[in-house]
């Protein structure tokens, strides 16, 4: 099972750069159309490439956020309880969370199987979006399952006593 974590533990380290690549790319289309624009000569579809790329960045950023405990939480309530209410609690979250972007996932993939039976493609640049969406569930499905890993890591640690 091991070489199955260290599988997602890769890929998510590659999304990250995916990620950071995205906004790097954003930056430098947005200053070049920007300067474009001042000559009268703007980036054709540059507002296109932009969203896709910052769709891009957050979704694969997030796997990598969570690992991190980078996202924002409420824990005023949380550090008060006792340590094994606190892991009971991540648990708790965990699941829902875990349950909530298993749904997405899938939700998404649906969707962009119907956007590609469609033939769906964005406005300018006539890119066929389901690409784009289809990557979007990929990083959900990665995201799921760092949440599994984060849910089978506390159990442990209850099981552990701490």
């Amino acid at each position: 099972m091991s070489i199955f974590w260290a599988v997602i533990e890769w890929t998510m380290s590659k999304m990250k750069v995916v990620g950071a690549a995205c906004l790097m790319g954003m930056t430098l289309l947005t200053c070049v159309d920007v300067v474009g624009r001042f000559f009268r000569h703007p980036v054709f579809g540059s507002v296109e490439l932009v969203t896709v790329m910052a769709t891009i960045a957050v979704a694969a950023a997030m796997p990598f956020t969570h690992k991190d405990q980078g996202h924002i939480g409420v824990e005023i309530l949380v550090r008060v309880l006792a340590p094994k209410k606190q892991c009971m609690m991540d648990i708790f979250t965990g699941f829902l969370s875990f349950i909530l972007f298993a749904i997405v996932t899938w939700r998404m993939t649906a969707y962009a199987a119907d956007i590609k039976e469609s033939g769906e493609v964005s406005l300018n640049l006539q890119l066929p979006t389901y690409v784009f969406i289809y990557f979007i569930a990929f990083c959900c499905l990665v995201f799921t399952l760092i949440i599994l890993q984060d849910i089978l890591g506390n159990l442990a640690k209850l099981r552990r006593g701490l």
